[in-house]
């Protein structure tokens, strides 16, 4: 990049019109790209960040009362995540939006009522949380962004959902849309099959259609709405609000009951099967009659042959069987974490 991007880290160096904090040299000397920089109170980001262009990779300015940023902020070629949230940002500066490699952007508790169209251009990014603002319609800019999987924009002015947004997002995990304005669920969260964790607490919805249709659904969460009964939802979907705990303990019951009767199901199949073995072993004895004739005729040559086989002292002997042993091998499935933290950056 072009500047002085690119170049060995400087804090203070000639042509810097504003320092970076004094440990910001000592912060990323371990390696690892983080500056830490939440709760220090500036009215913007010195124009000298761009001079770790090749070292930064998280960079937190949470809680910093930010108005505005750097215009050369693009510069952060390496930055994969950027939390400006808990700030004063009128609207999302045009730099943020040029940032080549940024998986995770935090934008809580600013003052956005958009997006700009240029946001589309981080089709890198996967993570995006933008509550505690002031949308009241669902930017249409992310209908632009397949890949997104976590999208929280809780605690905003949300009356519905684009119909085109199954289609347009479908790589959506998680979506928390909690103290909105939502009267009832949008039809198009039931056709996100890929969703795993809705949040929808908070709202003012009055009644949940049949939910068990989202197959992918693991967590619903719809505490504080005015409705009478928890929603109808999958059996392995954990419900979080008022009666789930009621309904999950009674599934859980009869989850239970349903187990032990197959066992009991099972337990009659195999004796049934072992007492048809039996009967069938007692069947092939009935055609023994007819041998002992043989039996008969044996037993006579072995007297007769006995006073010249027979001495006393001869050892007997016994052959013994050969036996094998089959182990089974086990098969242990890999383990995958969740990732329904609300913030894990």
């Amino acid at each position: 990049m072009g500047g002085a991007c690119g170049s060995v880290p400087t804090v203070v160096g000639e042509g810097v019109e504003e320092p970076l904090p004094e440990d910001t040299e000592e912060q990323l000397s371990n390696g690892d790209g983080t500056l830490e920089l939440s709760g220090r109170k500036m009215s913007r980001l010195p124009n000298s960040i761009c001079t770790l262009s090749d070292h930064l990779y998280k960079l937190y300015l949470s809680g910093t009362m930010l108005t505005e940023l750097p215009d050369d902020l693009y510069q952060l070629h390496n930055l994969r995540t950027l939390a400006l949230d808990g700030n004063r940002l009128p609207e999302l500066p045009e730099a943020v939006c040029s940032l080549p490699h940024l998986g995770r952007l935090y934008l809580g508790a600013n003052r956005l009522q958009g997006l700009p169209p240029s946001f589309a251009r981080l089709q890198t990014l996967r993570t995006l949380w933008i509550e505690r603002n002031f949308f009241h319609y669902f930017p249409r800019v992310l209908l632009s962004m397949p890949a997104l999987r976590c999208l929280q924009m809780g605690d905003n002015r949300l009356k519905g959902l684009p119909a085109e947004m199954a289609e347009a997002m479908p790589g959506l995990r998680g979506l928390w849309l909690y103290a909105n304005r939502l009267e009832r669920v949008p039809k198009v969260l039931l056709r996100l099959q890929g969703l795993e964790m809705l949040d929808l607490d908070r709202n003012r919805i009055t009644n949940f259609p049949d939910m068990s249709v989202m197959k992918g659904l693991h967590l619903l969460s719809y505490d504080h709405n005015p409705v009478t009964r928890p929603p109808t939802v999958g059996e392995t979907v954990t419900l979080v609000g008022e009666g789930a705990q009621e309904l999950m303990e009674e599934r859980e019951e009869l989850r239970k009951q349903h187990e032990e009767e197959e066992m009991e199901e099972r337990e009659r199949e195999q004796q049934a099967a072992e007492n048809d073995t039996g009967e069938g072993a007692v069947e092939e004895g009935e055609g023994d009659e007819g041998e002992e004739p043989f039996e008969e005729e044996e037993e006579e040559r072995k007297h007769f042959h006995e006073d010249y086989y027979h001495e006393e002292g001869d050892e007997e002997y016994y052959q013994e069987d050969d036996g094998y042993y089959l182990d089974d091998e086990g098969y242990y499935p890999i383990e995958t974490d969740n990732y329904y933290s609300r913030r894990d950056y």
